[in-house]
């Protein structure tokens, strides 16, 4: 029984073994069940946390994240702790091992300003050895308010670059602005961006060089997000326990990434980034040498879709001929929230790998954790920008 202490996961599937409550094993994951949820925002969003009758139950062709990969059924909250750890090794194994995660990220405040609503705060941030990045933390003061003195429940907002998260651009609003609208629901905000261009020199996804990255860069913007995570938790006005991710399209892949394979993330939330793969898709592009098909050296596939004189190649590839697919990511946020504010890219059909973990949840005595909204184009709308902010209010905001 000692094996089952070697980590903080054991330890918390270890409650789960002993009997304990659902709202102690759902702390212990970094979940919201601690705290009084909003009523009124799950009303607003209860809808999309079930499939439709249509898809109800459908497994679709995914192997089941439940099954090891000797074949055993994951039958007990124990063993899905073994299966967990299993697919961890796998994930890292393919993606490349992490760095040690940084202690304590330096982060150097640049100017700070007032809008009449929230502070902003442009810092530039250590977010890997020898590697800064300028973020803005977002955070709800107001003079002489109560409100203004925190902790904060937070949110971590990803995408290409962070002004469009932290309100800069007013053609953005009500779109991926996420962290400016969550500021002024309560939240403190940190947007971070990076660049995903192909490898070349001074490239912001490959570590510690794009010639010879250790990671694929999803992995890598994974491992960022963990210490950006590590700098919002350590700030005093930030609650540690209450702090979410979100990002849409090439941020929705950096957030799912990130909240799969970093378990502090209190509750996930995805828009539209294709979150299995779909090579039917073009936008649903993880072969790109800028998530999953990277190959160290100095020649890289075309970007583009996949064609014979282009074909799969790196970890990708390896994915794609084993039957492995990102379901088994979806698994790995088990018993956090998860929700995807789906597209183009992310229809109703998505259910098909949702059911994996609302199956995984039922074992470990959870509902109403996975939710799928539904809209047509890839675009946010506003409606979509509202119901990943509700999203974020039900599951990690108090009650006052």
């Amino acid at each position: 029984m000692n094996n089952i202490f070697r980590n903080r996961i054991a330890r918390r599937s270890f409650l789960l073994v002993a009997g304990a409550s659902a709202a102690a094993v759902s702390k212990s994951f970094g979940s919201s069940a601690s705290w009084s949820a909003s009523k009124e925002a799950w009303e607003k969003i209860r809808v999309f946390f079930a499939p439709p009758a249509e898809l109800g139950g459908d497994l679709g062709d995914f192997r089941p994240v439940l099954l090891f990969e000797d074949g055993r059924r994951v039958q007990s909250a124990l063993d899905w702790l073994q299966r967990r750890q299993e697919l961890l090794r796998k994930w890292h194994g393919l993606l490349g091992a992490w760095p040690p995660l940084l202690g304590k990220p330096y982060g150097q405040e640049q100017f700070r300003e007032e809008t009449g609503q929230f502070v902003r705060r442009r810092i530039e941030l250590e977010i890997a050895p020898g590697r800064k990045t300028t973020v803005y933390l977002l955070t709800p003061e107001r003079s002489g308010s109560p409100e203004g003195s925190g902790p904060f429940p937070a949110v971590i907002d990803v995408f290409y670059y962070p002004e469009d998260g932290a309100g800069y651009k007013s053609d953005r609003r009500r779109q991926n602005d996420f962290g400016y609208q969550l500021v002024q629901r309560g939240f403190a905000a940190l947007c971070v961006g990076q660049n995903p261009t192909a490898p070349r020199p001074g490239a912001d996804l490959y570590y510690p060089a794009w010639d010879r990255a250790q990671l694929q860069p999803l992995s890598y913007l994974a491992y960022v997000a963990a210490n950006c995570h590590t700098f919002l938790a350590q700030r005093p006005e930030i609650d540690s326990n209450r702090i979410g991710i979100v990002g849409h399209s090439y941020g929705g892949k950096w957030a799912l990434f990130a909240g799969a394979l970093y378990d502090k993330f209190a509750a996930v939330c995805v828009s539209d980034p294709g979150i299995v793969f779909d090579e039917a898709r073009p936008d649903v592009n993880y072969w790109e040498p800028w998530y999953l098909g990277y190959v160290p050296g100095t020649e890289f596939r075309p970007r583009g879709i996949l064609t014979e004189a282009h074909p799969r190649v790196g970890p990708y590839k390896v994915m794609k001929e084993r039957g492995d697919d990102l379901h088994e990511l979806h698994a790995l946020i088990a018993p956090r929230p998860f929700f995807v504010a789906g597209g183009s890219e992310d229809p109703p059909e998505r259910w098909k790998a949702l059911n994996h973990i609302v199956a995984l949840n039922r074992l470990l005595g959870h509902a109403n954790r996975v939710g799928l909204s539904s809209r047509p184009e890839h675009k946010i709308s506003p409606e979509a920008n509202e119901q990943i902010c509700l999203f974020f209010e039900h599951f990690l905001k108090e009650q006052v």
